[in-house]
């Protein structure tokens, strides 16, 4: 039998360009346009919103053509009609030789490879790493096919098995780990996008009517997020199943055994959010009628002193060493730095840094609009050099996506932070690189009470510190006044004589 001839991809490009929608676009060119108040050194054409180079550039040369994406080579269905033709033709140039594709041109499943090779090009990933996904997942159809399963979690675990002793034709499965990858990364994307329903092997936790009206009301008494509520689930779930459903028949007796053996088996903070939530809970309760008025009151108050610790904070020279460990000559690192300024010179929390959106800043007014804890909007100035870092990492770090979110992975898939968690290991690791000792637990966090010491040093007032921090109540920022040394020596009472 002779050898099967390599195929060859096509690299026409196909008028698909990756990017933010028109609409951010047209906004940010309107903004940037105008004369900057703080940014003056901003150009006038607005900050491309993701890409490092335009898709002319990256045809320009081998190399770059190596590191297009991968739709320019895979091709692209008309945009005017899907024939099964084109659809056939486009799945057979993603395999590394010349093989039949009845099988896949058949099977119902032929329309979600061409989305999910959609969905390899709009993540950003390159064309050899999209060709092994796309191998990879037509490897794992054929084979249900072959065995007449369903594609689910059970037909994956059968196909891992399968690879260990695999003789199907024009597949390869040396390395069984990148088929594996694939075949999960495609289960994962025909899941997502609801064309199967996923079949979880422990059962489902139903929650009790009860708890479901208890966060229905919590969010709108309270504007509390859902994951909030997710953590506050844990603890009336266990509350509920060692007292019943049974509102009524709850006492004061009970309610203190329950508190007082979750404290005993955690720690302080833990033992503090289970006060609180079971407190909210029964005042929900109280307002809805279900128990006794003034049963809240019978749950106990964790011992603990207010003001009675120091904040954690970094000297100025480590918050700069911090700063200047970015990389500015690599896309990662002009991201990262622009977060660490962020953090760092206008005390963002967290997720306030990963739910940033492009909308949120205000080129010409030189301002950034910020969402904080209870949905609580506000409007802080934009520094030049927080700015202008994060102009650096749009025109030369971020990568295309239609995400609207600023900041977004750097590999493939590219998307928005899925949680805040991910800038605290950003903020981790350049600790780590620039040799920074850390005094205590948090990362994220340990700039912004960073920001607050240095600006009382400097002479700010605390009323000013709560203004950039957006503490709702002074009482919150009092704490920093501990650290303030030098105003602490001037109010000190000498020492008395023995």
């Amino acid at each position: 039998m002779p050898e099967p001839t390599p195929v060859r991809l096509s690299s026409a490009e196909d008028g698909f360009r990756s990017g933010v929608s028109a609409g951010l676009l047209g906004e940010s060119a309107k903004v940037a346009r105008g004369e900057p108040r703080l940014l003056e050194e901003i150009p006038s054409e607005p900050p491309s919103a993701g890409g490092m180079e335009s898709s002319a550039t990256a045809l320009t040369g081998p190399k770059a053509a190596a590191g297009e994406s991968c739709k320019q080579h895979l091709g692209s269905l008309p945009t005017a009609y899907c024939s099964t033709t084109y659809a056939s033709e486009f799945l057979q140039t993603t395999s590394f030789w010349c093989c039949s594709c009845r099988w896949v041109i058949s099977s119902p499943m032929l329309s979600e490879l061409e989305s999910f090779a959609q969905a390899l090009s709009d993540g950003g990933y390159r064309t050899r790493t999209a060709r092994l996904h796309l191998r990879a997942a037509e490897h794992f159809l054929y084979w249900t096919h072959r065995q007449t399963m369903s594609v689910n979690e059970q037909s994956l675990v059968g196909f891992e098995r399968h690879l260990s002793r695999c003789h199907c034709p024009h597949y390869g499965h040396r390395d069984q780990l990148s088929v594996v990858r694939g075949a999960r990364l495609f289960l994962a994307y025909v899941r997502e996008a609801r064309i199967i329903i996923k079949k979880s092997i422990k059962p489902p936790v139903h929650d009790p009517a009860l708890l479901l009206a208890f966060c229905q009301w919590m969010r709108q008494q309270r504007g509390i997020c859902d994951v909030t509520l997710r953590s506050y689930r844990i603890y009336i779930r266990e509350l509920l199943q060692r007292l019943g459903e049974e509102p009524s028949r709850f006492d004061a007796r009970r309610l203190r055994a329950f508190v007082l053996e979750k404290s005993r088996s955690c720690g302080w903070g833990t033992a503090k959010n289970c006060t609180t939530v079971v407190r909210m809970f029964l005042r929900f309760l109280i307002a809805e009628g279900q128990c006794a008025v003034g049963l809240d009151a019978a749950i106990p108050t964790v011992a603990h002193w207010r003001l009675a610790s120091l904040p954690r904070y970094l000297p100025g020279k480590d918050v700069e060493r911090l700063i200047v460990s970015c990389d500015r000559a690599s896309a990662v690192g002009r991201r990262d730095r622009a977060i660490l300024l962020l953090l760092a010179r206008l005390g963002l929390r967290a997720g306030d840094v990963a739910h940033l959106r492009l909308t949120d800043i205000d080129w010409k007014d030189a301002s950034i609009q910020v969402c904080g804890k209870g949905h609580r909007h506000a409007r802080l100035p934009l520094t030049q050099e927080v700015g202008q870092a994060i102009v650096a990492y749009l025109k030369k770090g971020r990568p295309r996506t239609n995400a609207d979110t600023v900041f977004v992975s750097a590999r493939a898939p590219i998307r928005p932070f899925t949680s805040y968690s991910a800038v605290s290991c950003i903020v981790d690791r350049h600790l780590r690189r620039a040799g920074v000792v850390r005094p205590g637990r948090g990362a994220a966090h340990l700039l912004r009470h960073s920001l607050a010491t240095s600006m009382l040093r400097q002479g700010s007032s605390l009323q000013d510190i709560a203004t950039i921090l957006r503490h709702s109540s002074i009482e919150t920022t009092q704490i920093y006044a501990k650290v303030d040394i030098p105003s602490l020596r001037q109010i000190a009472q000498p020492w008395p004589e023995v």
